[in-house]
């Protein structure tokens, strides 16, 4: 261990982390005896307050019966969903503790129960999937990994049995051979990843639970058909959905998300984490009476199919912080990792480079929250202002606030091997803060320029910390400032380790990779002008390989009641598929979730919706509709090329 003396930055903190004595308390003094004064005389004004209260106490009593039979039901609801099979006993055993203050990491399994002449094989995981919730940065992050991917499976170590053998195959196996806990071990051993809850949910379940929420709205992009009559070409699930947003039933949900056939295990899991991403949307947009009258289903259907389990029994509280969590997440704050560069090989088994593994990993743990905004200011050709000092130009003085001798030395030592420059106290001061915290908290001197930006800067890599002015009336804190620029106080939720740094690749603008090409979309929306309420528009410009889908390239439909709309399908080069929803419904679920509105050179007001760096889609509004350009399930269209092709949305009856 490196000692705060050997690196020569601060001192030691003693066993209380301020460098005095802990007393006990003081004796309590006797007991004071009150004489209360009598009452004064009621009034016919206070009879009726009385009279009054007395109706409301009523009220609230006859209410907080109801809440507290709803709160004993939805604790018995809780109950029922704590992993209880054998199986997910072995896997509760290896979750780890999640640290106060940090995020929590959750792996979710989805697996199917086999039926008819299948139903003595063994279940598979056709879903694995982390989820990260990080309280300080307000982010969710997802990281799939294909059902088909190679890797080293292990199984969970079972009191007085050896530990089986290790074996190299698909990560599905995991769960064919050690059930939950196989998938747990062996994602844990792929990503080095603490996981401190895990989640299985079967295909039954997942179908229950999609139809007590009414159904799932969710974009498709291309036409899905298939229709299992027995033959080679036909010998997988049923499968029949249309090109377009609309609300997906139980039935329809699962084959989507399911479907790999003519397309791989890479496009299923863009289809998996759109799901989920639609899921929260909805849930987000969802009135409270409705999820209130939906809200029994909804927990039945749950309580029968989901197991969740942590390190020890999950209260009704935390869940509903999560879920309160997810809903009210800000805009742009849902980041889809993916690895990198995955290959199959003549078997179809998805290869990865670890490598590669390692970067998703790097990316998940640490989101960047302004990856958009840079992308964005890429995309634009704008520059984008730095608002924080480069670390070099950042002093600092690191005092220990949680009472662990050395912690203000680690971190001091860390935040150097960053570029800070580090201050010690002046005068030979001990570094320990006069009082303890909890969460670490960053002092900035509001007297000095760009301090407050050094503060946000700087708190990315102590999460989670607390940022606030260095007060002037604060003696003892002024007593250890040398006169830095920020002065970090380490709490409890500091466990030695100072985050990495966000993984950012900054884009380079490129040109559009586009055609000016009008006669597609007009020869296909040319007959339908009549046949809805609002002005279509017609994409002008188009990805410079692309051209209308040949199974459906055009699809007016009614979207839901009173609403009809419009979408134009087209495929790239590539075979990928992108499309142009056209709506007078403005306050669908999707578009709740944006990440910039900007006027651009035209006049018009665009939405832009980014997936991390990727600009997934952009809405154009105007004439009382909305105008969409969506980008395929991979984000293979450029920021550039989506932007180009959203300015080249004309009316349709220009330049006819």
């Amino acid at each position: 261990m490196r000692t705060t003396l050997k690196r020569g930055v601060g001192r030691g903190a003693t066993l209380n982390g301020n460098g005095r004595s802990v007393l006990p308390p003081v004796p309590a003094s006797a007991v004071v005896r009150y004489r209360q004064p009598p009452p004064p005389p009621r009034s016919g004004l206070a009879l009726f307050r009385r009279i009054l209260l007395v109706a409301a106490l009523t009220v609230l009593a006859v209410v907080g019966g109801a809440a507290g039979g709803a709160a004993l039901w939805f604790d018995n609801a809780v109950e029922d969903i704590q992993g209880s099979s054998p199986s997910f006993g072995d896997a509760r055993r290896s979750l780890d503790i999640q640290p106060p203050g940090a995020a929590a990491i959750a792996l979710v399994i989805g697996y199917d129960h086999r039926a008819g002449i299948e139903s003595d094989l063994q279940s598979r995981s056709d879903t694995i999937m982390l989820l990260r919730a990080d309280p300080v940065t307000k982010t969710i992050t997802m990281l799939s990994f294909p059902r088909d991917l190679w890797v080293d499976v292990y199984c969970p170590a079972k009191p007085g049995k050896p530990e089986p053998a290790v074996t190299h195959e698909r990560i599905n196996g995991a769960y064919a051979r050690c059930s939950s806990g196989g998938t747990l071990e062996t994602v844990k051993h792929l990503t080095g990843l603490p996981v401190n809850y895990l989640i299985t949910v079967n295909f039954h379940g997942f179908k229950q639970i999609v139809d007590k929420l009414g159904g799932v709205w969710m974009d498709v992009d291309q036409r899905y058909l298939n229709k299992n009559v027995g033959t080679y070409a036909t010998n997988y699930a049923d499968i029949d959905l249309q090109p377009g947003y609309q609300r997906l039933n139980a039935t329809q949900a699962l084959e989507f998300v399911r479907y790999r056939h003519f397309d791989s295990d890479f496009y299923r899991l863009a289809r998996q984490q759109q799901f989920v991403r639609a899921f929260k949307e909805q849930i987000s947009q969802n009135s409270t009476s409705d999820l209130v009258r939906k809200l029994p289903g909804l927990v039945k259907a749950i309580t029968e199919n989901v197991e969740v389990g942590g390190s020890g029994r999950i209260g009704g509280k935390t869940i509903l912080s999560y879920a309160l969590f997810a809903a009210t997440l800000p805009p742009g704050h849902f980041f889809q990792v993916r690895i990198q560069n995955l290959g199959q090989d003549a078997s179809f088994d998805v290869l990865a480079d670890p490598a590669d593994v390692k970067n998703a990993v790097d990316e998940f743990e640490n989101p960047d929250v302004e990856a958009p905004k840079v992308a964005n200011a890429a995309a634009l050709g704008r520059r984008l202002k730095q608002k924080a000092p480069p670390p070099s130009e950042v002093s600092v003085t690191v005092l220990n606030g949680n009472g662990i001798a050395g912690s203000a030395g680690n971190a001091a030592y860390q935040l150097a091997q960053r570029g800070y420059r580090i201050a010690e106290p002046p005068n030979g001061r001990q570094a320990n803060a006069p009082t303890q915290l909890f969460h670490s908290r960053i002092y900035y001197n509001a007297g000095l320029p760009r301090a407050k930006a050094a503060a946000q800067a700087l708190q990315k890599l102590l999460q989670p910390a607390d940022i606030v002015p260095l007060p002037a009336n604060d003696a003892a804190l002024n007593a250890l400032n040398p006169g830095s620029t920020l002065i970090v106080v380490v709490g409890q939720t500091f466990h030695g380790e100072v985050a990495p740094a966000p993984v950012r690749t900054v884009p380079k603008r490129q040109p559009a990779f586009v055609r000016f090409d009008r006669a597609p979309g007009t020869q296909l929306l040319q007959p339908l002008q009549r046949r809805v309420p609002f002005r279509l528009m017609v994409p002008t410009v188009l990805e410079r390989a692309s051209s209308s889908s040949t199974t459906k390239p055009v699809r007016m439909y009614w979207l839901k009641k009173g609403e009809k709309a419009v979408r134009l399908v087209f495929v790239t080069g590539g075979g990928e598929y992108w499309g142009v929803q056209e709506t007078a419904w403005e306050d669908a679920p999707i578009l709740g979730d944006k990440s910039f509105r900007h006027v651009l050179a035209d006049g018009r007001a665009y939405d832009f919706y980014y997936s991390g760096a990727h600009l997934h889609m952009v809405v154009l509004r105007a004439n009382g509709a909305t105008y969409w350009i969506v980008n395929t399930l991979l984000d293979t269209l450029s920021n550039e090329t989506m932007i180009a092709i959203a300015k080249g949305l004309k009316p349709l009856t220009a330049g006819k």
